[in-house]
């Protein structure tokens, strides 16, 4: 299993786009049949009814342009006295573009009858999917030539012009409508330069009549009124993308040579609806797949969060089908063809994915044709119609779009995971899912940026200006980039009635998403450029003091020259971000500097579980202390054989833990680093299991007095006892304290044992439940002294490759804890579910922080359908089909011999483990057990879901909280006994009573021998130990749920199976006879087969009496002990 959702399941690489696209072709069949069919499959899924949706719409289409003929022509008047006079006449408003025509201007406006009407769009190409937020119908209407000049296309006259006609239109079907449709303005895909009509019928009622509808259900769609230019009327020449036709500015009167490129475009397109209708019209029929490509990118667009209008990133299904339509007709060297028409509809899916991969539009223009481009921004141009077909789209959505498609390519170049789900399906438009730092500017009253020479608006000449700040300070390729990504959330452009202005509000929020570099974000000292004499040198570091101006300093390295440089206060990638983030807005832009200006979210998870910077350095010193004592052992000259191997098990020395290793002299309860030895192979070993067990002991008290003799003053050995149950299993460790603090737990790993283990297992000759015993045996040996030492190397190795993936698993762990799943699930099965996250991270790239690698592994458990898919985790790269083939086919032999899922639940392989049930096993016994395993994933769910409702504004502490009312019985320990249980001393006397530890020890500190003793380790923790002894007893009756080491509540459910049963002997628990009560309750039918049930108030009791002080209370639904 790679991502596996539990409903219907819904190409960096440099080259040029032409031979790249060519090799996705030709081999993309070949390599992903099941992506073929279950794409096929999806199509089918996701296809409209016309029929049912657009009921009436040709009707209601027809009703329009004849409202529209009807319209009598008028001469020419002056563009402000016919607005005037229209607006009066018919109480609406003209929605010209700003800035608006000015009271004197000698421009002047007729209206003419328009003579050509067509519908464009999905509706004509029938490519619309269910899924979509909203089916519009866009009708074109063209303005008469007669009706414009030839000049009109400088200064917004062609703009102005379409507004007014758009005004008159919308006075006509106000009248004809009435109260039959709601009518608005709205800007076609948020240009503000191009205003529509939106018609949306209301109920099929208020329209009866001739023209009206008949069905008797709701209408969900709109018609959008759309002018447009006559096909070349305007001289192609003139709207060249490096033209300025905007010579006045906002005012007037200023003059301007600038190039206007967004604003050409608008008005290249405009007399582009019908070349392009026809372009579309002829790949139809010249390639059978065409259609169903486009509703592929359309649905990876839409997953993706994208679309043609500017919010969305201005590149949406039109922008997608146009470029496809492209590469399909010419998009070659010599205006060949790049695409086959012959290819399948998943073979152009993934090509153009593929182009949009190779291709960074942000950077390099990509020309259809010979035109030479030389324009700044996003550029798909198509020489023929003379169109930038990205001309909506930003610089920072246009990176997005890449890295996106690049993420996509890397996914379908991977043959071993599931394509589907992650490229079409899952959603990818969560802001905590994309980017590690999310902040939401604030800027309020109009912003300090005139509305820009190109027409685009104040908010985008703002945005743009932000972006060019930001990408300054933390994309900078000489310093280091410390973001691979910055993308902007600007607000869209809302609808507005006939009768009203567009306004655009005062109040403007900007939403800053940020990629983190993760090897670069932590940087702290930023190095500059060398203050040399030359005068490129001095120029340099001019333009550095510019930027950073009082931040940048001089300074000396060691090894290094002068060099300008910018010191940072802040440690955390998180606050180190902020802190630049805001100097750098502040200077530039005048915002950010107070706290209401710009709000960061994410650092709730650093409230939750601080995770800094030095932790790094904390778990290094812990793999030094662990180096220094693997060199004492191996030093010792006097053992019998010599050390092969000594590998660390435990958490603490793999980066894992979620509490730092305790290195230094602590008061504090020592907490040993679990680790193991194997010694060179041997013929002396016993061959008997309980020999060998005792063979052990004596190697551990020899290396006890062989440590404390050689490291003499600074080591300390103590040798404890396991809890077994058999003479054969391991029945003693070494525990070795050193002065500075670093505690080990030893033990002894014997080849001969697993020997001997594997014999008994498999000789028939032996009775059942030996065999069984043996099995159990092997199984936890295996774990501990074959799999753990592997995970261990395996875990710490991809630690060191991804940067984020420590802080992001003990987060995972912490939320375990927090939901008191710590007992059901290994430290091992939730390191490697996060190490799935980074090795197959798709539809995204490997998380870069904490905070998104966590709420991805929360999306991954929550569409985990373990019940009938594996985990597997390919840590090497390299696992052979077959041997996936052999994982699933293993699972589903597991699922047949055992459907209730009582000895194995979570089916988990690996590159060294491919029976699945190394890390979701403990002593024969599945771990987790299926209730836990169905909890997991319904909090993962419920997780998921708050997410995705409060977005970025979450609070992510609450994810974080417990909830006990699931409970029927909730244990509460008493927090200082388990402190002083957890707490041994030298002088203490094991055959002294503990329960009343006011009697055992003085009151006062100073007569107590202990003060100043460092405590001893103990075998395991007190709360541990009370629960592994409760569990035991009452396995069957109860399930138990406990948090971290220092929870003190302990959760548990009643198991529904145990709670009435018929009489026996030997009863797994305490029951009673059934009461009159009780069986009057369970009705006449069972009241024949009941015979005893559930002594739940004596369990209760039982529990009470085992825990003994350890317990301070037990809450139970309906009584309080």
């Amino acid at each position: 299993m790679d991502i596996t959702p539990t409903k219907r399941r819904k190409l960096g690489h440099s080259g040029e786009p032409e031979s790249a696209l060519q090799s996705v072709a030709s081999t993309g069949l070949s390599r992903s049949r099941a992506f073929v069919l279950e794409a096929e499959e999806l199509l089918n899924e996701v296809g409209l009814d016309y029929a049912t949706v657009f009921e009436g719409a040709d009707r209601l289409l027809r009703k329009i342009k004849s409202s529209i003929e009807t319209i009598e022509p008028h001469e020419s008047l002056q563009i402000t006295e016919a607005a005037l006079r229209l607006e009066r006449k018919h109480g609406i408003r003209i929605p010209f573009p700003e800035p608006r025509p000015r009271k004197e201007s000698n421009h002047k406006v007729a209206f003419t009858k328009p003579n050509q009407f067509n519908v464009v769009g999905s509706y004509v190409s029938k490519s619309m999917i269910k899924t979509q937020k909203d089916h519009a119908i866009d009708m074109v209407f063209v303005i008469p030539a007669e009706a414009l000049q030839e000049k009109d296309y400088l200064d917004l006259r062609y703009f102005h012009k379409r507004a007014y006609y758009l005004g008159v239109v919308s006075a006509a079907l106000k009248r004809d409508f009435g109260d039959a449709a709601d009518l608005s303005y709205e800007y076609l895909n948020g240009n503000p330069l191009c205003p529509v009509i939106s018609v949306r019928p209301k109920s099929p009622e208020s329209l009866e009549g001739p023209s009206g509808f008949n069905s008797t259900d709701s209408v969900h769609y709109r018609v959008r009124i759309i002018p447009s230019s006559p096909e070349g009327f305007f001289p192609k020449s003139k709207l060249q993308l490096d033209a300025g036709l905007l010579r006045k500015g906002w005012d007037g009167l200023a003059a301007t040579s600038l190039p206007t490129p967004f604003y050409n475009s608008s008005l290249a397109a405009e007399a582009c609806f019908f070349p392009y209708l026809k372009l579309m019209r002829m790949i139809e029929k010249t390639c059978a797949a065409f259609k169903s490509a486009c509703i592929l990118g359309r649905i990876w667009l839409q997953q993706r969060g994208f679309g043609s209008n500017i919010a969305n990133g201005g590149f949406g299904h039109f922008e997608w089908a146009l470029l496809l339509a492209l590469l399909i007709q010419g998009g070659g060297n010599k205006g060949t063809s790049t695409l086959s028409p012959s290819l399948s509809s998943t073979q152009l899916f993934k090509a153009t994915v593929q182009f949009l991969a190779v291709s960074n539009l942000a950077e390099k223009p990509y020309t259809f044709g010979s035109a030479d481009i030389d324009t700044a921004g996003p550029v798909i141009y198509d020489s023929t119609r003379q169109l930038n077909i990205a001309f909506k789209m930003s610089p920072w959505s246009a990176v997005l779009l890449h890295h996106h498609a690049r993420w996509t390519r890397n996914l379908m170049n991977d043959s071993a995971v599931d394509q589907f789900v992650p490229s079409l399906i899952l959603k990818a438009d969560m802001p905590v899912h994309n980017f590690d730092l999310v902040a939401r500017l604030n800027h309020f009253g109009t912003f300090d940026v005139a509305g820009g020479a190109d027409s685009r608006g104040k908010a985008w000449e703002f945005s743009s200006k932000l972006y060019e700040v930001l990408k300054r300070a933390l994309s900078d390729k000489e310093l280091g980039e410390r973001a691979r990504l910055i993308h902007l959330g600007t607000p869209a452009l809302p609808a507005w009635s006939l009768t009203e202005d567009c306004v655009t509000p005062d109040e403007c929020a900007l939403e800053i998403g940020i990629l983190f570099d993760p090897i670069n974000v932590a940087r702290m000292v930023d190095r500059g450029p060398i203050a040399g004499p030359t005068a490129q040198e001095r120029e340099e570091c001019e333009r550095f003091r510019g930027f950073w101006g009082p931040k940048a300093e001089l300074r000396r390295f060691e090894g290094d020259a002068i060099r300008e440089t910018v010191i940072w206060s802040s440690t955390s990638p998180l606050e180190l971000c902020e802190e630049i983030m805001r100097y750098t807005l502040n200077r530039h832009l005048g915002v950010g500097a107070l706290e209401d200006d710009m709000l960061f979210y994410g650092s709730g998870l650093s409230a939750v579980l601080p995770v800094k910077s030095t932790d790094t350095a904390v778990f290094n010193n812990a793999r030094k202390a662990f180096g220094t004592f693997e060199r004492d052992i191996r030093e010792l000259d006097e053992l019998p054989l010599h050390v092969r191997q000594i590998a660390p098990i435990c958490s603490e020395l793999r980066h894992t833990s979620v509490k730092l290793p305790v290195l230094g002299s602590s008061k504090a309860r020592v907490v040993p680093m679990e680790t193991v030895v194997s010694f060179e192979a041997s013929g002396k070993w016993p061959e008997n299991l309980a020999a060998i067990q005792r063979t052990k002991v004596a190697f551990l008290l020899m290396i006890s007095s062989l440590l404390e003799k050689t490291k003499a003053g600074q080591v300390r050995t103590f040798i404890g006892l396991e809890d077994t149950k058999s003479e054969v299993e391991n029945l003693a460790f070494l525990d070795v304290i050193y002065e500075t603090g670093a505690a080990f737990r030893l033990r002894i790993h014997s080849d001969l044992e697993e020997t001997l283990l594997e014999r008994q297992a498999k000789d028939k000759t032996q009775e059942q439940h030996v065999r069984a015993t043996a099995r159990a045996l092997l199984g936890t040996f295996r774990r501990l002294y074959t799999h753990l030492p592997l995970h261990s190397q395996t875990v710490t190795t991809f630690v060191t490759r991804f940067p984020a993936l420590s802080s992001t698993t003990r987060l995972l762990k912490h939320w375990f804890w927090a939901h008191k799943l710590s007992n059901h699930f290994t430290d091992e099965f939730i390191e490697l579910v996060t190490l799935h996250i980074f090795l197959a991270p798709y539809p995204w790239d490997a998380p870069s922080s904490a905070n998104t690698g966590f709420f991805r592994a929360l999306l991954f458990l929550a569409h985990w359908n373990w019940r009938s898919e594996p985990l597997v985790i390919d840590t090497g790269g390299e696992m052979p089909p077959t041997d996936r083939k052999a994982i699933a086919t293993r699972l589903e032999a597991w699922r047949k011999i055992d459907p209730a899922m009582n000895h194995t639940v979570l089916f988990m392989a690996t590159t060294q483990d491919n029976t699945g049930i190394a890390y979701t096993s403990s002593h024969g016994q599945a771990k987790p057990a299926k209730v836990a395993a169905a909890r997991m994933t319904a909090l993962a769910k419920s997780a998921c879901c708050v997410v995705r409702e409060q977005g970025v504004k979450l609070d992510t502490k609450g994810l974080f909280v417990p909830s006990c009312k699931d409970y029927d019985v909730v244990i509460r320990l008493n927090g200082r006994a388990i402190r002083a249980s957890s707490r041994t001393y030298v002088t203490d006397n094991p055959d002294e009573t503990r329960l009343d530890s006011r009697m055992a020890h003085p009151r006062f500190k100073n007569l107590d021998e202990r003060t100043g003793q460092d405590p001893l380790p103990v075998a395991q923790h007190s709360t541990e130990t009370l629960l592994g002894q409760i569990d035991v007893i009452f396995s069957g009756t109860l399930v138990f749920f406990r948090g971290s080491p220092d929870d003190l509540t302990i959760g548990a459910i009643w198991n529904p199976q145990a709670r009435r049963k018929q009489f026996k002997v030997n009863l797994p628990a305490s029951y009673e006879p059934g009461k009159s009560g009780a069986k009057e309750a369970l009705g006449d039918e069972e009241d024949a087969k009941v015979d005893v049930l559930l002594n739940q108030e004596a369990i209760i009791a039982e529990i009470a009496r085992i825990g003994g002080d350890l317990i301070e209370k037990i809450d139970v639904k309906g009584l309080d002990r």
